[in-house]
């Protein structure tokens, strides 16, 4: 079998393949709970895999060793370490709490669980409407997965973003949270082989010891601190806003709703441990930009770095061709496994959380859900169809500014056990998204996670300032239990 006949007989298996664990999703979906989050009775390990999945993605797998290949081991540091430890702490933190008032209430959405915590609407449609944000990373994954499909099939870009789109929107459509969750778990252990083996076939790179290695290409690209790099100079950049803005990512409604496929409390130890160590796994991918840089690839656009080095190491020799075209599907597969939950969540949120309350009507949710994906789908194929140069960065000023928003109102949410007046979350969601965007767009912070870093602490500060002049106000609320976890 040549490798040309192998390539298009192993992406056809794989597509046979999805289509078929969402057509089970499909039988098992009859309404929009069902389509959201499921019937909570999926393992914990399997929704384990289902969010480290979610959260690699392509920008862990084809966007961000871009990062390190430029910046070295600064963003190395920045998206390995630091935003390792911000995953880990997030769950620890909000999983309890968020799974108990979640699952009392029948949430299926971040902004219908924030309606049931604060009992106020507007605050919920203000979150529906920030959370269309998410459409920025959408953008990323679509474009990253048409640039690593160009380098597998001779298709042109443009045609690559169309056929990704209606692969995995039509598989979505079928069969919502569950066809996401089945076919999350056979793309997150093909990632999980892929992450290994490319880490481990590189590392003859560092023969010379990984810090000699480094310093090779250059004393600041082997620095903690990068003092040529505009994103990551310092410890505020590479450890602090690495750490806080991953931290406030796992609100983002893809992810965090994963605790509401839970069946019960007992089940978060093993989602948790299986989320790390999966999670771990794939950050090894990070290590594809060393790779590049020690190899001597000259790569002038950083969203190709991981493209270009599969193709000048496996493209030569026959075996390596077979296993080009498994590494370059897993790939494409890790883009999806992203890209699926966060249909799911966006239609979802749409129609329960926008439509619904606007329109007043409850009936024909999963019906409804199911247009809502398709108008996501032309609206993201827009955006992408003309990609910016740093489609990385771009993604990051959307989806940060969400996460900026986001975490007050859900620290206070889950932590805070005193019935809060709203502007005590709902200024602090304001102005985390504003001063991100506006720090970044117009005050010249180039780093999208540094001024969203300064955004969320700003918005902290309002956030406690705030609870403690209720507190100190409201002699009932004073005489309450302060603010606790339940981790």
């Amino acid at each position: 079998m040549t490798p040309e006949i192998f390539k298009y007989l192993l992406c056809g298996f794989y597509v046979v393949v999805i289509y078929a664990l969402s057509w089970i999703g499909m039988r098992r979906t009859r309404d929009i709970q069902g389509f959201s989050i499921g019937n909570k009775d999926m393992s914990p390990y399997l929704v384990g895999v289902t969010l480290a999945a979610s959260v690699a993605s392509t920008a862990t797998f084809v966007i961000n060793p871009g990062f390190v290949y430029i910046h070295g081991v600064s963003a190395f540091l920045h998206y390995g370490v630091a935003a390792s430890l911000g995953i880990l702490t997030a769950f620890v933190v909000l999983s309890r709490g968020f799974l108990r008032l979640g699952a009392s209430n029948n949430a299926l959405t971040i902004p219908d669980w924030i309606y049931h915590r604060f009992q106020n609407r507007k605050l919920s449609l203000f979150f529906a409407f920030i959370n269309l944000l998410s459409v920025t990373f959408v953008v990323l994954i679509l474009v990253g997965c048409s640039y690593l499909m160009t380098g597998l099939f001779p298709v042109d870009q443009k045609v690559a973003l169309i056929i990704i789109l209606v692969f995995v929107f039509s598989y979505v459509l079928m069969g919502g949270t569950y066809a996401h969750a089945y076919t999350n778990t056979l793309q997150g252990i093909m990632m999980l082989i892929i992450a290994l083996a490319l880490f481990v076939d590189g590392f003859h790179y560092f023969d010379g010891g990984i810090m000699a290695s480094l310093r090779s290409v250059g004393d600041n690209f082997s620095a903690i601190y990068n003092p040529d790099s505009d994103l990551y100079f310092s410890f505020f950049s590479v450890f602090v806003s690495g750490f806080i803005i991953t931290f406030a990512l796992m609100l983002q409604p893809h992810i965090l709703t994963k605790v509401l496929y839970l069946k019960n409390e007992r089940d978060i130890k093993k989602f948790i441990g299986t989320t790390v160590v999966v999670g771990f796994c794939f950050s090894l991918m990070l290590a594809i930009g060393f790779y590049a840089r020690l190899s001597g690839l000259e790569i002038e656009r950083q969203d190709l770095v991981v493209r270009e080095y599969l193709l000048s190491e496996f493209s030569e020799s026959a075996s390596g061709k077979y296993l080009l075209t498994f590494v370059f599907i897993t790939l494409l597969a890790a883009g999806m496994s992203t890209l699926d939950g966060i249909l799911v969540s966006l239609s979802a949120m749409v129609v329960k959380d926008i439509v619904m309350p606007i329109t007043g009507n409850q009936n024909h949710g999963l019906q409804m859900s199911r247009y809502v994906l398709i108008g996501v789908g032309v609206f993201s194929a827009a955006l992408a169809w003309n990609p910016p140069a740093l489609i990385g960065l771009f993604a990051q000023k959307g989806v940060y500014g969400l996460a900026a928003a986001s975490a007050v109102p859900i620290l206070f949410g889950v932590l805070v056990k005193d019935k809060l007046p709203i502007w005590v979350v709902g200024i602090p969601a304001v102005l985390g998204l504003s001063l991100h965007l506006i720090l970044n767009l117009f005050l010249g912070v180039q780093n999208p996670a540094v001024s969203a870093t300064i955004a969320i602490f700003v918005a902290l500060g309002f956030g406690c300032t705030g609870l403690v002049w209720v507190r100190y106000k409201s002699p009932e609320l004073k005489s309450e239990k302060k603010l606790v976890s339940d981790t």
